[in-house]
């Protein structure tokens, strides 16, 4: 009797969890499906309130009880009346009737590019999303970070920038990390570029790596046919036999890749001797300055605060909506990358322990 009773609840639990399992993933399709019609949502974020806010929440952290108590009754009465004052803005431009404000405005965008430049798609519709409405006093700031990667990936994302300065916008590059090869290409097309001291930037060359398996599949005897039309069609193949004359060609596919390269950036900056700095290696930001790769040296934060005093800033992005399946995913890639990097700090601090 007591075995029957355990085989019925196991069958009860196993069949609970399958049914979770079906209900979860029908949960996650349906998310999916439905998530493909919403497009992106517009974030526009307004980093002068922003600073403002954190600077009042330190002065009044900083305050004794007393005087904190005071503050809050002077601060009271001006929130409110920075809502009406925001009410009533909000009103007059419902009615079309808003006056220009005299302050100019810094649009700010984010570009973080890996090898395949990903994020261009979406950036592209932001930098659309600021031409349609900057005006030609304002200022768009991008920080930029990018090893570089494809060619044709980066060109496209380099183009997506020139369009703010055909639009008559001026265009700030901020790099505080890495715009190194194809995120260079991307910086060099603004009217000013600045870094942090120790960003990496440059590395104008171009690279290829092609394996060939060719003489471990000829000593088990399988042969590969490679069937072209065309000369040069394919130049260096993973499983048949690389020729000479294939080589010097995807050589010559590269040294002109390379003067393309070398061209735009020095169309871009004429100050850069090209031809001493387009060898493929790379500087930190106070040496980019003195090869004319950048015009300053400054992090991005110190930048966008010393035009807050001047300017209305905003940061502007595009997000597209995530499905549940994508925070799972999102989550457990976080939760990988910070052991990850957890591991690695451990490794790095026992180098300077003594035993």
């Amino acid at each position: 009797m007591g075995d029957w009773v355990i085989n019925i609840v196991t069958f009860f639990i196993q069949a609970v969890i399958v049914v979770g399992l079906v209900g979860l993933a029908a949960l996650l399709f349906r998310r999916t499906q439905s998530g493909d019609d919403e497009g992106l949502t517009l974030h526009i974020e307004a980093l002068n309130d922003k600073r403002r806010q954190r600077h009042r929440q330190l002065e009044m952290a900083g305050q004794a009880p007393q005087r904190r108590k005071k503050l809050l009754q002077v601060l009271c009465p001006k929130r409110k009346a920075a809502r009406d004052g925001k009410n009533a803005d909000k009103k007059h431009q419902q009615e079309g009737n808003a006056e220009p404000s005299a302050k100019p405005r810094v649009w700010v965008l984010d570009f973080y590019g890996d090898i395949k430049a990903s994020a261009t798609e979406h950036f592209a519709e932001e930098v659309s999303a600021v031409i349609g409405v900057a005006s030609t006093d304002d200022e768009v700031v991008v920080r930029l970070e990018s090893g570089g990667g494809l060619v044709h990936a980066y060109g496209l994302a380099a183009a997506e920038l020139e369009r703010l300065a055909a639009a008559g916008l001026s265009t700030t590059v901020c790099i505080d990390k890495v715009a190194a090869s194809g995120g260079y290409l991307m910086a060099c097309t603004a009217s000013h570029i600045k870094a942090a001291p120790f960003a990496v930037l440059g590395s104008i060359g171009v690279v290829a790596q092609v394996p060939n398996v060719h003489r471990l599949l000829k000593r088990h005897d399988i042969d590969v046919e490679l069937l072209t039309a065309g000369k040069y069609k394919r130049t260096l193949t993973v499983l048949g036999e690389n020729t000479e004359e294939g080589r010097e060609k995807f050589l010559d596919d590269l040294e002109n890749t390379h003067r393309l390269f070398k061209e735009y950036v020095a169309r871009n900056r004429p100050a850069v001797d090209i031809e001493m700095l387009a060898t493929g290696e790379i500087w930190y930001g106070s040496e980019a300055l003195d090869h004319c790769l950048i015009d300053s040296v400054q992090t991005s934060e110190a930048y966008l605060v010393e035009r807050m005093k001047q300017a209305r800033v905003f940061n502007v992005w595009l997000e597209a909506p995530q499905s549940i399946g994508d925070r799972l995913g999102i989550a457990l890639s976080s939760g990988v990358e910070r052991a990850g990097v957890k591991a690695l700090g451990a490794l790095e601090a026992a180098r300077w322990q003594k035993h």
